[in-house]
């Protein structure tokens, strides 16, 4: 069950000296790409204990998301990471493990594929935030090691970290890349983004 999805102070973004970051939630999208200073002290918090991912601006949180993370057989790794590569529309090849035996590999845009909207990677290869439909399972640990989000999270996250990592898009190439079933497009970030994932 899921504890709140829901953006905190719109004065905390204010307060850190940034501009509103495209698509996160509350906040206004322009037809444009953002064209302003990347955000150094942009940075995302997993906290595992209480299954949030904190999305900050220095020392401000600017929104905050309920995530799964990995079971105890498959623990998500904690330390301090960077992100420097997102992939959107992913498609999905069983990994090399036993719990993946008998799945098939599914495309971008499959309604079958559990990688959903976007893999924000934070300890390649293995390793990621990404959208997923077992909502359910969020507030708990479910994943294989990789931070699940709901679909419309994720994607306000991947927005929030292209956006502070140097590569802003708009909405409109967005929408193309998610609504294609051929299409997986890799962003490489010229910025990368931290991350902390902590107990």
């Amino acid at each position: 069950m899921q504890k709140f999805v829901k953006p905190l102070l719109l004065t905390a973004v204010i307060s850190a000296g940034a501009m509103p970051v495209l698509g996160v939630a509350g906040f206004s999208s322009s037809a444009e790409p953002a064209k302003r200073p990347v955000a150094s002290d942009a940075r995302l918090v997993a906290d595992l204990s209480d299954k949030i991912l904190y999305v900050k601006l220095g020392d401000s949180v600017v929104t905050m998301y309920d995530i799964a993370d990995g079971q105890p057989k498959y623990p998500t790794p904690r330390g301090s990471f960077s992100i420097r590569k997102l992939t959107w529309n992913p498609s999905w090849r069983p990994p090399d493990s036993e719990w993946a035996r008998k799945k098939t590999a599914t495309g971008p845009g499959d309604p079958k594929n559990p990688m959903k909207v976007v893999k924000i990677f934070f300890k390649e290869p293995d390793y990621y935030i990404h959208g997923t439909a077992a909502v359910g399972s969020l507030g708990a640990a479910e994943s294989h090691g990789c931070i699940r989000m709901a679909p419309d999270d994720v994607m306000e996250v991947g927005k929030f970290v292209m956006e502070h990592g140097g590569s802003p898009q708009q909405e409109n190439w967005f929408m193309r890349i998610l609504h294609s079933r051929r299409e997986e497009k890799v962003i490489y970030l010229s910025n990368p983004v931290k991350i902390q994932v902590v107990e």
